[in-house]
């Protein structure tokens, strides 16, 4: 069966990419039961349902002679395929698409190094092959081809693209699935893909952790004045751009791990609330940044951000002449009715059709409002889902992996550089208090899990450009020595307990 194992990963990626699944969609919906169907040459195959969600994750259990348990895990929903205009009817079709784009690629010249790319034969296009369904296919390839004493569980999960609804259910489940099953944990294999716009070396790695993530919002509150005396007034678009000036690629907010940097901070979301022309001034605006980290607590991310808010509003205050203090949500809100906040939140998250940072705009408003404060100020919190940070902390696990993997030519990288399900089943680092107090809509508009808590690494194929209509796999690596890699790795950690 291990000599087979390249051909049998392919045809099981071009499968599963074949089936659409965009987040949010019935085709994702359905893609959990479709996938259990497949896979029901396993022991024990099921899916369990995402609590107040049509979604479903799907298990499968490949039981060993050992309760010594590794997990194979990936999400299967792919973002939306509009970005390939023309092609969009090809877009889960890799082998039909890769001529189409070649042609397109040829006509126009956009992009020499994906002509180049497609031509050489080792790369396929398709949405979702690279993210990351080929990573699915190599796990199912080597839980296939495994002979060991370990048993195998496979996870797949969905929506891990908008806000990880799949992950964060999956995590108390598995503690679950463990002790119904009776079941030991040793080692928890996320499959994502790492882009790499070199020659593959950073995407042949195996990541012993990854970064965590925070979502940094200012509500910013001026004071409104006609445009013909704007010294009357301070100007929210103008605090805003402040504070835009002072966070975008902040030193302070981008962490270093020896020679791996977490990237730095940049403006998601910048836009005064203002419903249409007139002179007079904005009163108030709307922010958040992208933020993340390696080691830093949610506590210590919000400390720096209020730091450098202060610093920003400094400057405003000199050219206004007038204060402008910025505070935390959690001090905003203890200055208004506990179950006057909760009112507030439970009734923006029955608005289905906004976004987390969008219901965390309204809820700090609202609660703005409530608290009798006047402006020009600046509010600062969180305002979404919080991805911590995970890390293995047993040594003599990490070695044995490390090993197993170099002996296929991967390196080894101490974070995986995106955002990833890890940051829910792996060994978180540092404590969300701090976020919890200050997310308006915690609680609310999502429930947050505690991790799972096992030791998860990352090992998945490598491409370039994913979420682009130029999205492509290096076919070699992840139909072939990915699925030997997993099968080492599994080795390694079954002999080494």
């Amino acid at each position: 069966m291990r000599n087979d194992i390249a051909a049998r990963a392919r045809q099981i990626a071009l499968t599963l990419a074949s089936w659409p699944s965009v987040t949010g969609s019935a085709d994702e919906a359905g893609f959990a039961p479709k996938l259990a169907r497949y896979l029901d040459q396993f022991d024990e195959v099921w899916t369990t349902t995402i609590p107040k969600d049509p979604r479903s994750n799907v298990f499968a259990l490949k039981r060993g002679r050992s309760r010594q348990t590794i997990v194979l895990t990936g999400h299967f929903d792919v973002v939306p395929v509009n970005d390939y205009g023309a092609l969009e009817p090809l877009a889960f079709s890799a082998e039909r698409l890769l001529p189409e784009i070649v042609a397109r690629l040829r006509r126009t010249g956009e992009n020499p190094l994906a002509l180049a790319d497609f031509e050489s034969g080792e790369f396929l296009p398709g949405r979702g092959l690279l993210d990351m369904k080929a990573g699915l296919a190599a796990g199912l390839a080597a839980m296939e081809a495994y002979t060991g004493d370990a048993s195998l569980l496979f996870l797949g999960v969905a929506d891990e693209e908008e806000r990880s609804a799949g992950a964060r259910a999956a995590a108390p489940m598995l503690l679950q699935v463990a002790k119904e099953h009776d079941l030991d944990i040793a080692l928890v294999i996320n499959l994502d893909a790492i882009s790499d716009q070199g020659d593959g070396a950073v995407g042949r790695s195996v990541a012993l952790g990854s970064v965590g993530k925070q979502l940094i919002t200012a509500f910013v509150i001026g004071k409104e004045t006609h445009a013909c005396y704007p010294e009357d007034g301070a100007n929210a678009a103008y605090l805003a751009a402040e504070l835009l000036t002072e966070f975008e690629l902040a030193p302070e907010l981008a962490e270093t791990s020896g020679a791996e940097h977490a990237a730095p901070p940049t403006a998601l979301h910048a836009k005064d609330l203002k419903s249409g022309y007139n002179v007079t001034t904005p009163a108030q605006s709307w922010l958040y940044w992208n933020t993340l980290q390696h080691r830093r607590s949610a506590g210590e991310v919000f400390d720096i951000s209020l730091m450098l808010g202060r610093r920003a509003m400094a400057r405003a205050a000199r050219k206004l002449t007038r204060d402008i203090p910025v505070m935390s949500y959690a001090e905003v809100a203890a200055r208004v009715p506990h179950h006057d906040v909760a009112r507030i939140a439970a009734e923006v998250a029955a608005h289905d059709g906004l976004d987390l940072p969008e219901r965390a705009k309204l809820v700090t408003s609202a609660v703005w409002q409530a608290s009798g404060l006047a402006g020009p100020a600046v509010v600062m919190g969180f305002g979404s889902i919080p991805y911590p940070a995970v890390a293995l902390s047993d040594g003599t696990l990490e070695d044995a992996i490390v090993a197993a993997c170099a002996a296929h030519g991967l390196a080894s990288l101490r974070y995986f550089p995106g955002i990833s399900d890890m940051s829910f089943l792996g060994q978180a680092s540092g404590d969300l208090s701090a976020c919890a107090a200050n997310t308006p809509i915690w609680g609310s508009s999502f429930t947050m899990p505690q991790s799972a808590g096992y030791p998860c690494i990352n090992i998945g194929p490598w491409g370039r450009d994913y979420h682009h209509w130029q999205e492509r796999l290096h076919a070699p690596y992840a139909f072939d020595t990915l699925p030997r890699v997993l099968l080492s790795v599994i080795d390694a950690v079954a002999k080494g307990r």
